[in-house]
């Protein structure tokens, strides 16, 4: 029956038995015929060693095919490597994948986590750099056993030192996900990606802080770690604030901790957050930070905690009045998604026992505690009748506690802060502290001895109050003096044709301003110099006829000139006056440094609307000719823009007035009685 069977199925009895012989053949074989292959081309790959040592030509054996990759220096070696190993007889055919060398312009690079062991290189590789050498270098950086799969070309135009920079970026690698990507452009380093858990992300903030050098951080978008429970904290005691638990981001973060410096002024902030995913996408962080800030403000020391979705304070209360507005706040303001906890809140004696009277220019502010409306009364009794614009602003509690005598140690005080320019009274049980800005130095002289005086028995006082300084004034002798050594070494000359101040004024006019600041009694006329008349051509030289210079009249009037400061308004000439219109200004450059590292541009000088112009000769027009001929009141254009520097400088317009024109040269200062 056996044999029956196999005479029925005839030839495809043998097909599984040929199937099982191809496999085993094949799996013997092909890598033997590989490592022919490649064998056969190692010789023509050694031949492409460059500077690096190492070849360009890489080959990799498919099948019975020779695959040739990498990057040939110029076309010319490129053909001759693949004619090389087309001769060999080996391949059945030489697949060409060879590239050349190019300027990558950006040259950028990337490595990219597509595996727990697995790293993708792509973009451009420095072709100074060995293709070996720098995945060493790569590898080195990564955690052990990591593979490489590199497809980065060979090319020109990387960054010094481009290898460290890929290095610390595959070191960072090792903190993210999979899907995490670490690029170079240039010379700016870009990060994305989702951190592994926290201590990877804090890490990647500390090493992100430290660039290699020549390098500079650029996008940085790495997704903070999600944890299980979400806890946020705001602890407060007598030393200042302690900030616990997570932050959904690193902004976040940030707004607590400004949260916490506005919170305890002068006092400490430990930060212990650590910045994690996880909170109910429902709640605003912002809003939540906010309103735990708002509890804490009701407590001397204690916790604000806020976990699982619920958010509770516990611990010692500024006073008995911070109970009931604690749970007020817990009702009425909690932010949405925010469920209520414990209010576990205890009323204590203050100790210390504190308040204060700030003194600004805009108000006066009156913070901390008082023991009972009469000694809030006697305080702003004080201070009410003494104020003629500024508000009075009450942010005081009602506590118990308070030293014998305070509403008299405050009252006594009042009159003191008030009639400082900036102030502050502080009062830390019964120590009082007196600082601030006097407007006279007689009266900061004072201050100590009144305050010694005013406050009762018992009570300990301290004054540190300064007087402002008055503007530095000198002797007119004096000043008059050093203005005219300073006037005699000056030589300003405006450019042929232009009324802008040439980078040369600067200096000069600086330190003219300086002085004229310092000596209100200084006077000083500035006289501007028209430009030397052009010489007229012989007659018979064969020189054509020009036309006789005129103002060109404008349509509008020239933009009138800018600047913090006002112009000054010198009488004018009542015969000048007729002849001629003043001319508008046209802006004067800034008084700063950095305008006097560059000369400004020259604008076009244009004649206001109106004026006349004398009658022309018959000649042939030269529009060219006609636009460089300089306006007729040059030198009155030329004084007011050196007035407007000085002005804009500081000067007082009553200081500083136009005076006469001067003759051809630079300009003309003259020290006025």
């Amino acid at each position: 029956m056996f044999a029956q069977g196999l005479r029925s199925a005839g030839w495809l009895a043998g097909l599984p038995a040929l199937a099982l012989i191809w496999a085993s053949a094949t799996l013997y074989a092909a890598p033997q015929i590989a490592e022919t292959l490649e064998a056969a081309g190692a010789r023509v790959a050694a031949g492409t060693a460059t500077a690096t040592g190492e070849p360009w030509l890489r080959l990799e054996a498919r099948g019975r095919d020779l695959a040739a990759e990498g990057e040939a220096p110029d076309v010319g070696e490129r053909e001759t490597v693949l004619a090389k190993l087309a001769a060999l007889e080996g391949p059945r055919r030489i697949v060409s994948e060879v590239g050349l060398v190019e300027t990558a312009t950006p040259f950028q690079w990337a490595a990219i986590r597509t595996g727990t062991a697995r790293v993708a290189l792509e973009g451009s590789r420095p072709v100074e750099i060995g293709r070996r050498a720098l995945e060493a270098r790569i590898t080195g950086a990564l955690a052990p056993g990591t593979y490489l799969d590199d497809t980065a070309r060979a090319a020109r135009g990387a960054p010094p030192d481009f290898a460290s920079a890929a290095a610390f970026l595959a070191a960072r690698l090792s903190g993210l996900a999979k899907g995490g990507r670490a690029a170079v452009s240039d010379t700016v380093l870009n990060l994305s990606g989702e951190a592994l858990d926290v201590p990877a992300y804090e890490a990647l903030r500390s090493a992100l802080a430290n660039p290699p050098a020549g390098f500079s951080i650029g996008r940085i978008e790495i997704v903070p770690p999600a944890v299980a429970q979400f806890r946020f904290a705001v602890e407060k005691s007598a030393r200042g604030i302690v900030l616990d638990g997570f932050a959904p981001s690193a902004a976040d973060r940030e707004a607590a901790l400004r949260a916490a410096a506005e919170a305890v002024p002068g006092g400490t902030v430990q930060d212990r957050l650590l910045t994690a995913r996880g909170l109910d996408p429902a709640i605003d962080p912002k809003a939540l930070i906010g309103f735990a800030f708002k509890l804490a403000e009701l407590i001397q020391a204690g916790t604000v905690t806020f976990a699982e979705d619920t958010i509770a304070v516990t611990g010692d209360a500024i006073d008995a009045q911070a109970i009931p507005d604690a749970a007020a706040l817990m009702r009425e303001a909690r932010p949405a998604g925010v469920k209520a906890g414990r209010v576990a809140l205890a009323a204590r004696p203050l100790s210390p026992y504190r308040v204060a009277i700030r003194r600004t220019p805009e108000a006066v502010t009156l913070t901390g505690h008082l023991p009972d409306d009469a000694t809030r009364e006697r305080v702003l009794a004080a201070l009410r009748p003494r104020l003629f614009r500024e508000p009075v602003v009450d942010r005081t509690r009602l506590a118990d506690g308070a030293p014998p005598d305070l509403g008299t140690a405050l009252a006594a005080a009042a009159p003191l802060v008030v009639n400082l320019a900036i102030g502050e009274v502080t009062v830390s049980d019964r120590a009082l502290t007196l600082t601030g800005e006097s407007l006279y130095r007689e009266a900061a002289a004072r201050l100590p001895d009144r305050l010694a005086e005013a406050l009762p028995a018992g009570w300990t006082g301290q004054a540190a109050v300064s007087a402002r300084q008055p503007a530095e004034t000198r002797d007119p002798a004096a000043c008059r003096a050093e203005a005219a050594a300073t006037l005699d070494r000056a030589s300003l000359r405006f450019p042929a044709g232009s009324a802008t101040l040439a980078p040369t004024f600067y200096p000069v006019l600086d330190a003219l301003a300086a002085l004229a600041k310092a000596c209100p009694t200084l006077r000083i006329a500035v006289s501007a110099p028209a430009d030397p008349a052009k010489p007229k051509p012989a007659p018979g030289e064969g020189a054509a006829p020009t036309e006789t210079p005129t103002a060109m009249a404008a349509p509008h009037e020239a933009p009138a000139a800018t600047g913090s400061a006002p112009k000054p308004n010198p009488k004018p000439d009542p015969q000048e006056s007729s002849a001629k219109p003043a001319a508008k200004l046209p802006p004067a450059p800034e008084p700063h440094a950095a305008a006097k590292k560059a000369e400004p541009a020259k604008p076009a000088a244009a004649k206001p609307a109106g004026t006349k112009t004398p009658p022309t000769q018959k000649a042939e027009k030269k529009p060219k000719e006609a636009a460089d001929d300089p306006p007729l009141d040059l030198p009155r254009l030329r004084a007011q823009a050196v007035i407007e520097y000085l002005l804009q400088a500081g000067v007082r317009p009553d200081q500083v007035s136009a005076g006469p024109d001067a003759p051809a040269g630079p300009v003309a200062f003259a020290l006025l009685p």
